[in-house]
This record gives C-alpha cells, structure tokens and sequence, in this order.
C-alpha cells in the first residue's frame, strides 16, 4: 500500500453529499482501476481528480490506493490519526457502494507484525528493533502512558525516528486503536529506558487488558448536571487585558472524570478590540447562543458535560468532557456550517482522562 496524500484541494463544490461522491467515483472507477493497476501516473490521474471531490464533503481526508491482489484494488481512507475526522472516515466508506473490482476500507487496519517493515530516512523499523514499556502513575491509576524504546535511535534524526515509530504502530495496533487506547506516548533510545523491555509484539494484548479493564470500571457512568454548582472566575493576562470564565465547581471535583474522557475545547474568536478584549453585547449574545445550541445535541445525560467557558482577548473557549468522540464531531461540523456567515468556530477533540488541561480553573491553581 503506498501514495499517501493529503486532500486539502478547495474545489469540487458540486459534491455535496456522500451519494454523491460515490455516483461520482462509481462512474469513474473503471479508469481509476486501470490507473492503480498500471501504478505509474497515480499522483496525476487518480489523485489529483479524487481530492478535490472529497474535500468538497469534509476537510481532513486522507487516503492511499494500490492493489490487494491482481484483481483488486484498494481504496484506504484516513483521518492520518485526527480524532476529530475519523467518524467522516467511517460515514464515507459506510456509504460506498459494491464494486467488482474495488475494496474501500476505512482507516488503516492491523496488520500481523511480521509483515511490518517500515523505511523512513534510511532507518528500518520492525519487531526486532522496537520494544516497549508502561509508565504507571499512582494519581492518574488509567493513564496509558507506553514508551516506545527504538534500538537505532539517533537525537539528530528525532523527528524522522518518532515519525518512523508512530507509523508502525499504526500498522501494528490499526489507526482506531493507535489513536483511541494510548494516552501518553514517547520514543526513546535504549539507554535511556527506566524499566524492563517488552517485546514491542506484546503491545497489542497489554493494550486490549488495559482497554477491557477501563470499560469494566466507567462504561456505565452517567453524570446529571442539575444540581451542579458554578463559579465565576476572574484574572488578567499578561498583557493586562481580563480573562473571565464560568466553570462547573461540581464537575472539577467529581471523582470519576476518567468516564468521560474525551475533551472538545470549542474556540470562537470574534472582534474584542474596542471593549479590551471582551465581546460586545451583540456578539455576546451570539456566544451564548452557540453554546446552547451546542447543548441541545450534546445532552449530560447522554455523556457530554458542559465544564465550563473562559472568555479572553477576542477568544471563547468551551470545554466539554465527552464519554465517545463521533456525536461530538458531527455537532460541531454542523454548527460551523450554520454560524459560518456570522463567525468562525474551531474546535480541538483528544483524550484527556483526568481533565488535567482544566485544572486551570482550580482555585489555587
């Protein structure tokens, strides 16, 4: 499997929907299976036509092509390890029809280790070079934290080893499960190891026990915010400028935070120059409203807590605890499209089991 390519193309606007695109590839597919069979001009006659059509339906695909077997070729559509793009991933391939000649997966699967054998910079990454070990932390019990030791590290070529040994992983555990069982992820040079090597083969079966038992202790919480207490916190930046934020106190200091593990942090700028920094009541209202909009799709009850909000030098920022990350991406994909003719919203998903990116809002903090 190889051509991996980022879609970030801004034309294709008449695909509008994931019917579309797959009446559109299905007319085509005959002339992209002659292509990825003959495997020479892929870049120029399959990619190039191909990206601006999806980027048409949701920023953020990637993708690779080549042929499973003679008969065959395969489709790989990516979120590169984006946890915010993977539901889209999934939604597409969902969608696609039943080709002859064609095999459309979403993300990149498992593959057995012993067919792992990745080149990167004229470095060799495979079982035999790769190891492992798991940090525990007696404040934070279900933090995943694996280090991934590399027999062949070089500091000057860092960015191409940690690059090297992510891809491999990739490979090994499958994107979904890369990206969705570890929290905390590094890669080191063997003197640098603190604890016993695993061979890197055992990974896989650490990570599901860890996985199972997390399921077994929170699968079942469900949190009501009815009752919750809220404070409002004031400070000033660096520059002089006031920073407020209206938190859930209740929440901070709930016992069981690694339930909903998932932070979405929602960032709106808008135009606070003339009123140092903080909305006018105009644009105040319209925060507002996007936030309860957010809140109606997003319910508590259904395992999405709304934390709290800070308001800072032209930025809201709102945080949400999620138990699942899919429902979250659809929401707010929605919501930006609504919004997008009076303000722009941005938003980041990643797994943060113990909230620590909000301990901010702690007094004392």
């Amino acid at each position: 499997m190889s051509f991996l390519k980022n879609i970030f193309s801004k034309n294709g606007d008449e695909i509008n929907s994931y019917a579309d695109f797959w009446k559109w590839f299905e007319a085509n597919e005959k002339t992209f299976y002659n292509v990825v069979k003959k495997g020479t001009t892929i870049e120029k006659d399959f990619f190039n036509t191909l990206t601006p059509k999806l980027d048409a339906l949701h920023e953020g695909y990637f993708f690779l092509t080549g042929m499973c077997d003679e008969k065959t070729a395969e489709l790989v559509i990516t979120a590169e390890g984006i946890v915010k793009n993977i539901v889209f991933v999934e939604e597409l391939v969902q969608a696609a029809p039943q080709l002859p000649n064609w095999k459309f997966t979403a993300l990149k699967s498992e593959l057995d280790i012993e067919n792992i054998q990745i080149i990167m910079g004229g470095y060799e990454f495979k079982s035999e070079n790769l190891s492992f070990y798991a940090i525990e932390h007696k404040n934070y019990p279900d933090e995943v934290d694996i280090v991934i030791v590399y027999d062949d590290y070089n500091e000057q070529d860092k960015s191409i080893i940690i690059n090297g040994a992510f891809i491999f992983l990739d490979n090994f555990l499958g994107e979904l499960n890369s990206v969705t069982t570890i929290d905390s992820l590094a890669v080191i040079a063997r003197e640098e190891a603190k604890e016993d090597l695993i061979p890197i083969a055992k990974l896989k079966d650490y990570l599901i026990w860890r996985e199972k038992e997390f399921v077994e202790k929170y699968n079942d919480y469900r949190y009501s915010t009815e009752n919750d207490s809220f404070s409002s916190l004031e400070a000033e930046l660096t520059n002089g400028k006031p920073l407020i934020a209206i938190v859930n106190t209740s929440l901070l200091d709930w016992e069981n935070k690694a339930s909903h593990p998932w932070i979405m942090r929602v960032i709106i700028p808008f135009n606070g120059e003339s009123n140092n920094g903080m909305p006018n009541e105009e644009t105040y209202l319209l925060l507002n409203q996007i936030e309860e909009d957010i809140m109606k799709d997003l319910k508590d009850a259904d395992g999405y807590l709304n934390v709290g909000r800070q308001t800072a030098d032209g930025v809201r920022e709102i945080y949400f605890a999620c138990k699942d990350f899919r429902k979250s991406s659809k929401v707010l994909s929605v919501l930006i499209a609504k919004y997008k003719e009076q303000i722009k919203i941005e938003y980041d998903l990643f797994k943060d089991k113990y909230w620590q990116c909000l301990e901010k809002f702690k007094p004392g903090y």
